[in-house]
């Protein structure tokens, strides 16, 4: 059986480059036994914080190639009723987050962050660090 696609969220990537590593190296390695992904959010997330126009288009080019997930009506449909089902709960989580949680859903990944709100989503398996 494949591995699970990987998602990793913004905090993976903000860490990995706050703390000097590189996090595309890191994917590009999980690649070589699981599909890596990537959605609109975490593509503003992290492409708004890189300056230097070069790692900017490094980043652009890795995205580009990984899985998109698409933000149709179905995913902000599921997303909003995540989100209101979440709230009567009494767990109140950014809306940004719950998005990313249900992409990942949509195509059964792994979310990869350091972000502790992804735990309180259900449906979703999160990891804080690749094998």
């Amino acid at each position: 059986m494949p591995a699970s696609p990987v998602l990793a969220d913004s905090s993976f990537y903000i860490r990995a480059l706050r703390q000097g590593q590189d996090p595309l190296r890191a994917l590009a390695l999980a690649a070589a036994t699981s599909d890596v992904a990537v959605c609109g959010v975490v593509r503003c997330e992290v492409g708004r914080a890189l300056r230097p126009p070069a790692l900017r288009q490094r980043f652009q080019s890795f995205w580009d190639v990984a899985i998109n997930v698409p933000t149709d009506n179905g995913l902000w449909q599921q997303t909003e009723e995540t989100l209101w089902n979440l709230d009567r709960q009494g767990v109140a989580l950014p809306l940004t987050d719950v998005l990313i949680a249900c992409c990942a859903r949509r195509i059964s990944a792994v979310i990869l962050t350091h972000d502790r709100h992804f735990r309180l989503i259900p449906g979703v398996r999160v990891v804080d660090h690749l094998e």
